[in-house]
């Protein structure tokens, strides 16, 4: 089993996990389909897991991540908020630099591992 070479940040609120990788990629998949239902088809996951996500997410923050739209003539939808885009920069910026300061210990753990095909 090999690790890879990144670091996996989750930011937690209480014993929720308020941000981490897998909310940052629905976040952006909302943005890009412009509703929660496409976001979650292009992740794989249910529209059920990814509103129950939404949710917790708009609860452990000041404002809302995502807003949404009911249905009319143009049908419902979702948008990302500028909070949104911001906690996205900011937990990127996070990322790479966790990363970075850490490359050399991770390429150490992993000549430690034991290859995946043994």
């Amino acid at each position: 089993m090999a690790i890879s070479n990144s670091i996996r940040i989750r930011i937690i609120a209480d014993d929720t996990i308020a941000f981490g990788p897998g909310k940052a990629s629905l976040l952006q998949a909302i943005a890009r389909s412009g509703s929660i239902s496409g976001g979650a088809r292009e992740m794989g996951m249910s529209y059920r897991r990814a509103w129950l996500l939404v949710e917790q997410m708009n609860r452990c923050f000041k404002g809302p991540l995502v807003q949404t739209a009911t249905g009319g003539i143009k049908g419902g939808g979702a948008q990302i908020t500028e909070l949104a885009q911001d906690v996205l920069a900011h937990y990127q910026a996070m990322q790479q630099k966790a990363a970075a300061s850490t490359h050399d210990e991770l390429a150490y753990l992993q000549a430690l591992m034991r290859d995946s095909d043994a």
